[in-house]
């Protein structure tokens, strides 16, 4: 079972290089924040914008830098099952405990259940280490239906799914229809205390790249019964989680990070760094919620 608050981390660029050592000091502060794990190659980690060495040295630099007892999920997914599978095996032998596969999504029109089941099945096959679904419908274009969820939960050798959709019906779907083994995993902030109450296990979120200790207390507040402080925190967080993801996106996100002591950077081209504005409008939003002065 896969739980807890994982943060899909960014992948540091200096001079359009990819800044190995950043991400590494990055992980050691991340280690000390309550976090269950840390998920590479993911839609913030600008996984469309790297190499294949580039992905592999990152699940190597990460592996080496987390603490004891933390998980590392490695975004290896593409509409290719042999080279999901390739990118997989290698991520694996290089110290990833899962994988984190996207849904094929080029040819939309024929991405149904069937095709889904089929994909999933012939990857989870053939990999070393166990994978999690990757559903994002806002980049993907495409949704995987809980009805597929719930065949290839059943498959020994996939563990899960982040649903990145904010769907609470459909999540609550995918938990109803799953094996007990099978972790259903919010993948957007701004639903986590209610995914966590329809029976989420935790959350692969943009917003635990700078606020890990507010999202991994939410979830411990709903464990101990304290709904109201949970709900309270929830809302408080939605405006920044709102901010650096679909208002502002990776840009955004490095942005913040940068204002609160980690290191950001630049995204790397054709992403542009935030404008001034922008700057300013997202340091007022973080001091809001109360996460900087």
């Amino acid at each position: 079972m896969i739980e807890g608050i994982m943060p899909p981390v960014t992948t540091p660029f200096v001079r359009g290089e990819v800044a190995y050592d950043k991400l590494a000091e990055n992980i050691r502060r991340w280690n000390k924040t309550g976090i269950s794990g840390y998920v590479v190659m993911g839609s913030n980690g600008e996984s469309a914008y790297l190499t294949r060495d580039e992905k592999l040295k990152l699940v190597e630099t990460t592996r080496k830098s987390l603490a004891p007892g933390m998980l590392l999920l490695a975004g290896t997914g593409s509409d290719s099952i042999r080279e999901t599978v390739a990118l997989s095996n290698d991520a694996a032998d290089l110290g990833a405990d899962y994988v984190l596969v996207l849904t094929p999504s080029f040819y939309k029109g024929q991405m149904n259940a069937a095709a889904f089941v089929r994909f999933f099945t012939e990857v989870a096959d053939k990999t070393k280490v166990p994978l999690v679904i990757y559903n994002v419908p806002k980049f993907t274009g495409v949704d995987i239906q809980a009805d597929a969820v719930s065949k290839l939960a059943l498959h020994d050798n996939i563990a899960g799914i982040k649903n990145s959709s904010e769907n609470l019906a459909e999540t609550a779907e995918m938990v109803a229809c799953a094996t007990k083994d099978f972790s259903v995993l919010v993948g957007t902030a701004s639903v986590l205390y209610p995914g966590i109450a329809s029976g989420a296990t935790g959350g692969i979120l943009a917003l635990a790249n700078i606020a890990s200790e507010k999202c991994v207390e939410l979830q411990r507040l709903f464990k101990s019964g304290r709904h109201d402080e949970a709900s309270t925190l929830q809302k408080k967080l939605i405006p920044v989680n709102r901010a650096v993801t679909s208002q502002y996106g990776v840009p955004g996100l490095k942005a913040a990070m940068d204002m609160l002591g980690y290191f950001g950077g630049e995204p790397r081209s054709p992403l542009a760094p935030l404008g001034e504005k922008e700057r300013d409008d997202l340091k007022m939003i973080l001091k809001t919620a109360g996460l900087m002065d």
